[in-house]
Order: structure tokens, then C-alpha cells, then sequence
């Protein structure tokens, strides 16, 4: 097999106080116990590291595999990721079996001077699945100031200040740093993120955790990186839909860390395309089957190509929903 192929990674389970045991419904090999909130599919962070389970890098890190291929990993357009020794990407599956916390994340300059140089953390969401009547918070419900909002935080009232949007399976959901959110529960959803962990957590429902103590928060630092301006969001429909002979585009999110793509193909069709050198490429089945090259993947998995790959060609073994991400 050659030195670059498609990748496959066995992930990494977390298990949250939030969390549940959906994620054995897509086939998921999760411990016998515990509640599995995420399943990290492709990780270089130190909290979670997947390990290839393919061909001749079986076993090595993500991070291992930056160190050895450089530049042929993560493309010309991401030198930065090797001064830096950071994958630029973290795909994740998540099951709100509760709902998770009010946070907020930060942008590359202040994690940089506040979270020994993490990542900031500009994130998307695709829903897999959604029980009635599932929401998100997404944003702001009425214009406030830093002030007003930490006043409404400690005489609990921060609820008269979060929108709330009901959500359905396909949904879409771009949160860029900034963005006051939370998936709320009865919700299944597909993240592609930053490749950071930091998250300010504003309020948690007065949950207290394992041992009975309330949750840490992080309210300073969240007010610190909070968009104010985010007020009444809604969820954009698609607008950039490209029709081929033989499967459907959409653009989902696009920013300055990563673009992602879903892609509707029917059985038996194909798709071609080229890893040039600029930058890799994540391909994961939502629904359906497909051959990527020799790699056979199924429904929820995902798979890494290398910048330096090459033509690629993606066969639809059943009618399929495949996500695209990759940077401009």
C-alpha cells in the first residue's frame, strides 16, 4: 500500500455526565458502561488521540503522522499547523442524551494568550437526529451588555437572555468563537471543530456532577469572548447548491479554518477527485455506503486524506449523504 491512502481512526470515547448510549445505534463499539456523550473520530489534541486502524500507519497517532508527513499531510495551505505541531481539524459525534452547558468559545487570539497557546475554537454542527421538539441555543434573544448579562447571571435570570430554535434531523448549524450556544436534549449531532478542547461554560443548569459538587464555570472569560451582537439568529437555509450528473452539492460552512460540504449521491454513481498538494481532505458517510479507492466506509464514519493522496475516486455502494471538509 502506498505511504498516502485514506485513513481510517478508532475513536475515542468520552464519557460525560450529559451523555448516552445512542451512539451504539450507528454501530459504535462503546465500553459496556457509562454514558458516552462523544465519540472522537478523527483527534490530535492531547485530551484524545485517535489511532489509525489501517494499512501501513496502523497504530500511529494523528500527531505522529504530522511529524512524519509534514506537509503531505496537511497541505501547503496549513504550514501554520506544523510551527505549531497542531492538526488543524477535530471531528466529533455527539449524543445529548442532557443538555449540555450555556458556553461560549474563543478565537485563536485569546486562547493563544490565555490557554497556553490552544486553538480557538470555530465549530459546525450537522444533526443526525433530533426527538420533537429538540432545540439549540443559538445566540442572544435581546440586545445586552456585559454588565446587564453578569447581572442576570447571578440573580438567575440569564434565561431571559438565550434564543432558542427548534431543530431537526439535516439541520445545519455554523457557531463560529463568540457565539453563546448549547445542544439542548434529544439531540444526535455530527461536529467538525478547531482542534481545540476549550469551551467557557456561562451557566450549567444548576447541575452538580459525580460527587455532588456544582460543575466549575467559566463566566469571566466567557463574558471576555462573547459576541453581543449575535442577537435573534436563525438557522440559514442552503444557498449554494450545485447540481452534477451524478450527485448534488451543498456548501454548509464555510470560514478561514475550515469549509464543509454534504453531498447527495445515488447508488452506483462516482465520484472523482484530487488531493493536489494544498490541502487534506475529511470524507464521512451519514447515511448510506461508499467505496473510497479500496476502503469500504459506512454509516456514521470518516476518513482522513492525506494533502499529498492524490486522484481519489468515491463509489456509492447505497444512495448516500457524505460530508466534505477541507480549508481554502
Amino acid at each position: 500500500m502506498s505511504k498516502y491512502y485514506p485513513l481510517l481512526f478508532t475513536p475515542v470515547f468520552k464519557d460525560y455526565i450529559w451523555g448516552g448510549r445512542k451512539l451504539a445505534e450507528l454501530g459504535k463499539d462503546l465500553p459496556k458502561k457509562g454514558c458516552i456523550a462523544e465519540s472522537w473520530e478523527i483527534a490530535a489534541h492531547k485530551d484524545g488521540m485517535t489511532l489509525v486502524k489501517n494499512g501501513t500507519h496502523a497504530g500511529k497517532t494523528l500527531t505522529d503522522l504530522l511529524a512524519e508527513m509534514g506537509v503531505n499531510l496537511v497541505g501547503s495551505r496549513n504550514r501554520w499547523a506544523l510551527k505549531r505541531n497542531k492538526f488543524p481539524l477535530l471531528v466529533k459525534i455527539i449524543d445529548a442524551n442532557q443538555r449540555l452547558s450555556l458556553q461560549v468559545h474563543p478565537n485563536d487570539s485569546y486562547a493563544t494568550l490565555n490557554e497556553d497557546s490552544e486553538l480557538g475554537k470555530s465549530e459546525m454542527w450537522v444533526v443526525l437526529d433530533a426527538e420533537p421538539e429538540t432545540s439549540i441555543i443559538y445566540g442572544l434573544s435581546k440586545p445586552t451588555t456585559r454588565s446587564e448579562l453578569k447581572d442576570a447571571i447571578s440573580e438567575g435570570r440569564l434565561e431571559e437572555y438565550i434564543n432558542t430554535i427548534k431543530i431537526h434531523p439535516g439541520d445545519h448549524i455554523c457557531v463560529p468563537p463568540g457565539t453563546l450556544h448549547a445542544i439542548l436534549e434529544g439531540s444526535l449531532i455530527v461536529e467538525i471543530q478547531q482542534n481545540s478542547n476549550t469551551t467557557y461554560r456561562m451557566y450549567d443548569w444548576n447541575r452538580l456532577d459525580r460527587q455532588g459538587n456544582a460543575r466549575a464555570l467559566d463566566v469571566e472569560k466567557a463574558l471576555d469572548v462573547l459576541n453581543y451582537d449575535q442577537v435573534n439568529l436563525t438557522l440559514k437555509a442552503t444557498t449554494d447548491i450545485s447540481e452534477k450528473p451524478d450527485y448534488m452539492s451543498e456548501l454548509l460552512c464555510q470560514n478561514d479554518y475550515f469549509t464543509t460540504e454534504r453531498i447527495r449521491i445515488r447508488s452506483g454513481e462516482e465520484i472523482s477527485g484530487n488531493c493536489d498538494g494544498k490541502t487534506f481532505e475529511i470524507w464521512g458517510v451519514l447515511q448510506g455506503e461508499i467505496k473510497l479507492d479500496q476502503i469500504r466506509i459506512k454509516r456514521v464514519n470518516f476518513s482522513l486524506l492525506p494533502a499529498a493522496l492524490g486522484v481519489y475516486k468515491i463509489r456509492a455502494l447505497k444512495d448516500s449523504i457524505l460530508l466534505r471538509s477541507y480549508i481554502v
